[in-house]
This record gives structure tokens, C-alpha cells and sequence, in this order.
């Protein structure tokens, strides 16, 4: 079996679009003719100088290749986490990420399916359409560290297929950083990408995945492989592969290889100095009472609707995608069942009068 190959190519945010020509050029994805989504790692409305977000340079520079392979369509998004449900748009355009998109964004929360899962206590999860129906899918993960996961990457960044508080239901049955971690390798099984390209120009160390801690990485990894392209991010951040249960579960999926002998570097692998892990390496984030808290109350939230200012325009009730809103006969929508609401809060987001809050 042929190795996997994984490219490390210097590059600052002013040249990243030659180090994104290279990633096309090694892995050639065929593009022309389908529709291509490519997925940012958009966790919250942050300013791009903050290293929480896929950069916009990069965003830019990635959409511009892909418009010049001639697909039928390109659809730029993410469903952000816990601290961004329901504010896609706001999220985009705080990020600077919108602008890059040029025009491709589209809100891959407001449409969504259903599709089987495996989990114990959850039969079924709800999936962007938009990732079920694309053809090819090229996914941005960032360079950095997650107090659950240790690392996120290439795997932990198709965790935004998720719309609204799945994601958080998810961390809260998980139980334990190790099922979490399981966990989302389940979700990347469920849509695999086809190619990465990680914005590892600034990266983050510490208590990510929102941390202050920055790092200088100066370069753009890419790969068609996520197991080989995470474990080869865990070894710059000093860590072993084999260490981190996402991987070798991964691995025991069939997945891909995390070891040394079966990766081929394009590019030069080197040890970042001192990084800084996350505390205990995810077990505190997963132990922590304000975490738990916060994922119980997102789960918790569901639509009201201010009837002072509610127009009945229907806009709620027509974008939602899993049918849970109606319209009264005193012309004002409501919620007619609080187990079919995911919280997407797409209703939320795309209310032209504001009138839906949070409960």
C-alpha cells in the first residue's frame, strides 16, 4: 500500500496562494464540472489576528484555485460552535472570512438531514445537507490545541457538519475526553473530506481551541489523508501519535496510518520547541463544572418568539430545516416540538426583525 503523503511548505499569510498552488498541484483534485464545498474552521466570531479561526488569506487564496478548475458550483461554510450557534453570518463576516468566500458563503445550517448514528443514546444525527450533497470537500482546519481532543485538525474539523447543539449534546453523552474523542471520528466517518489544507502559518498552543497562547509555524500543511495529516501535527506539537485515542481509533477504522514508516513528509518535519500543551492533555477541560454547565444550558436553549415585535412574516417557520416551527392561527409561529428542534437557531439568525431569543 502506498504511503501517505503529507505536505509541510513555509509560508506567510502574503504568499500563502503559492503554498496553496503547490497542495493542488501534488494532490490534484479533480474539480471541473462539481460542486465543491469547502469548510473553514469557524469556531466563533473572532478577528482573524486572534488565530481562532481559519485564516481569511487562506480562504481566499483556496477559493481562487478552485474557481479556476472549473467546477459547477462552490459553496463556502461551517456551522460554528458552542459560543456561535444560530450567528453564521455574523460569525463569517466578524472573521473576515465572508469577503474571502467571494462570494460563495452559503449557511449550511439552515438546511439539514437526517442520517443513522450508532451511539448508544442517540440513533440519529442531523447533517448540513449541503456536506451530503457536495461532490468534493475540501476542508481548512487550524493549527491548534483542544482541551478535549489535544489537537485539532483535520479530523476534529469535520465536526462542524453538525448544525446548532448537536455538537454539544454529543460532549455532554460522551462521557469522557477518550468517548469524545471516538466521537468525532464516528461524525468525520459519516462525510470523510477529500482534501485538507491546514492554516498552520499562526498557530495556537495552550488551552485551545480559543486560547491567547499564539505561536510563529510559518507554514501551510495539506493532505488527501487526515490520519497521516493529524499525526504529523501531533509530532510538531512533540506529541505521540499513538497517544491520542482519536487516532488509533481512526486507524482501527481504516482510516489511515499514523505511523512514521507509513507517511511520506513533502517538506520539512520539525519538533516545535516548548509547545505548550493543554492542561493535563484534555482531561481537565472534560472534568471542568463551568464546561459542563455551559453544554447543558446550549442543549437546554430553544426559540421564543417576542411577540411585540414579530411581523408573522413566516421567514422562522420556512427556513426551519427540521420542520419544528408552525404558524398560529393568531398569525405569530411557535414551537410545536422541542425534541424535533436541533438548535440550529437558524430561525434565530435569519428572524428580519429580531424577534427570536434564546430560552
Amino acid at each position: 500500500m502506498a504511503k501517505s503523503r503529507v505536505l509541510i511548505r513555509e509560508a506567510s499569510y502574503e504568499s500563502v496562494k503559492e503554498a496553496v498552488d503547490q497542495a493542488f498541484c501534488l494532490f490534484s483534485p479533480d474539480l471541473r464540472g462539481k460542486k465543491v464545498l469547502i469548510k473553514p474552521n469557524v469556531l466563533r466570531d473572532a478577528r482573524p489576528e486572534e488565530a481562532i479561526t481559519t485564516h481569511p488569506a487562506v480562504l481566499k487564496a483556496v477559493v481562487e484555485k478552485v474557481r479556476s478548475l472549473q467546477p459547477s458550483a462552490i459553496w463556502v461554510g461551517d456551522n460554528p460552535g458552542v459560543m456561535g450557534y444560530g450567528i453564521n453570518e455574523a460569525c463569517f463576516e466578524k472573521t473576515g472570512l465572508m469577503e474571502a468566500a467571494g462570494g460563495h458563503y452559503v449557511n449550511i445550517g439552515s438546511e439539514s438531514k437526517q442520517v443513522p448514528f450508532h451511539l448508544a443514546s442517540l440513533e440519529s444525527l442531523s447533517v448540513s445537507t449541503a456536506v451530503l450533497e457536495a461532490d468534493v470537500m475540501i476542508s481548512l482546519p487550524k493549527f491548534k490545541t483542544h482541551g478535549l481532543t489535544v489537537i485539532t485538525g483535520a479530523i476534529k474539523n469535520s465536526y462542524g457538519i453538525l448544525p446548532g447543539a448537536q455538537k454539544a449534546t454529543l460532549h455532554r453523552l460522551a462521557g469522557s475526553p477518550e468517548k469524545f474523542q471516538e466521537i468525532i471520528v464516528d461524525v468525520f466517518l459519516i462525510r470523510p473530506p477529500d482534501f485538507f489544507i491546514v492554516d498552520a502559518v499562526v498557530g495556537m498552543e495552550g488551552n485551545g481551541p480559543a486560547s491567547t497562547d499564539l505561536r510563529q509555524i510559518g507554514c501551510i500543511m495539506a493532505s488527501d489523508n487526515a490520519v497521516a495529516l493529524d499525526a504529523t501535527i501531533a509530532r510538531m506539537m512533540g506529541l505521540e501519535p499513538s497517544f491520542l485515542r482519536a487516532l488509533t481509533y481512526a486507524r482501527e477504522c481504516g482510516l489511515g496510518n499514523y505511523r512514521v514508516s507509513e507517511i511520506e513528509i513533502i517538506g520539512k518535519l520539525q519538533e516545535i520547541p516548548d509547545f505548550k500543551l493543554p492542561p493535563r492533555a484534555g482531561e481537565a477541560s472534560g472534568r471542568d463544572e463551568r464546561v459542563r454547565e455551559l453544554l447543558k444550558k446550549r442543549v437546554a436553549e430553544r426559540p421564543h418568539v417576542n411577540r411585540e415585535i414579530c411581523t408573522g412574516c413566516g421567514t422562522c417557520v420556512d427556513q426551519c430545516p427540521q420542520g419544528a416551527l408552525e404558524m398560529g392561527e393568531d398569525g405569530y409561529p411557535f414551537l410545536t416540538d422541542r425534541e424535533r428542534c436541533i438548535a440550529c437557531f437558524c430561525c434565530q439568525e435569519l428572524c428580519p426583525e429580531k424577534a427570536i431569543t434564546l430560552r
